[in-house]
């Protein structure tokens, strides 16, 4: 099979990512009127794509988006799609909008919707020891849950965490700590593993989820709580993880150091990740 150096897929139709275009009357164009998930792709393997294709179907559900083919339909297409890029170690990403039509808020009526995925070239795993966080606050909207793809709220805040020399933004509401601007925060204290509940305000993260698991299998005690900030800054790790940096240690928040006392803890679930990907 010829495999090419990267992907994109529009509507049943395959170019090169640079290659492809898509009509402006696409919804996802003028409102972000869609969703996504991103996953990675080891040794042409889709990784947790059973978790990734539950958190689409809920998301469609949510904003009522019909998905274009059923669940198992988009999973085995992106199966067949993966296989066709060239590199073993993938960046997965895909999207469905509710339809191309002219510019209305209404939902169009007859209009079928659209899928577009792209796969292209991923360096690995990342796993950082030295991440530097800013906070800010959380002023979105209160469906978090919900993996839109309208993030100009998360770029806004990827954006300034940039500029104040840091990694990664985190979202703070109410004096609690919500999320990242692209991933989930837990943190550890005296051994347990703290992370935000599942609700509206935050993202059910696929790695979280995994996360979780992996401490249940090496008995670690969790608690899925909301905490502030300062307990951020007394934590003894600080963990941001998603999809693509599934486990980033925090060494500094608003450019105060923090965390990097319990890296044996930290290591133990690292293991476990690459143990599962097969790394």
């Amino acid at each position: 099979m010829e495999r090419m150096k990267d992907l994109a897929y529009y509507n049943g139709k395959i170019t090169p990512i640079n290659e492809m275009m898509i009509p402006a009357n696409d919804r996802g164009f003028y409102f972000g009127d869609g969703i996504y998930e991103v996953a990675m792709v080891f040794g042409h393997k889709i990784f947790a794509l059973q978790d990734h294709l539950d958190r689409m179907e809920s998301s469609a559900a949510k904003v009522k988006i019909d998905l274009p083919y059923t669940k198992e339909e988009i999973g085995d297409l992106l199966t067949q799609l993966s296989q066709k890029v060239e590199s073993s170690c993938q960046f997965l990403y895909w999207q469905v909008t509710r339809g191309t039509s002219p510019r209305n808020h209404l939902f169009p009526e007859g209009v079928s919707s659209n899928l577009y995925v792209y796969s292209k070239p991923w360096k690995g795993v990342e796993m950082s020891d030295s991440y530097k966080i800013k906070t800010v606050a959380d002023t979105r909207f209160l469906h978090c849950d919900i993996k839109t793809i309208n993030l100009l709220p998360n770029v806004i805040a990827a954006q300034t965490a940039k500029e104040a020399g840091c990694q990664e933004a985190v979202f703070v509401r109410d004096g609690f700590v919500t999320e990242g601007a692209h991933s989930n925060a837990s943190i550890i204290k005296d051994g347990v593993f703290i992370t935000h509940p599942l609700d509206n305000l935050i993202l059910p993260g696929t790695e979280r989820k995994h996360m979780l698991r992996y401490c249940k299998e090496l008995k670690i005690p969790v608690e899925e709580r909301a905490f502030t900030v300062e307990e951020m800054l007394e934590a003894d790790e600080i963990i941001m993880s998603s999809t693509s940096h599934p486990s980033m240690r925090v060494m500094e928040i608003d450019g105060q150091a923090a965390g990097m006392k319990d890296k044996d803890l930290v290591q133990k679930l690292r293991d476990r990740y690459m143990e599962e990907i097969g790394q």
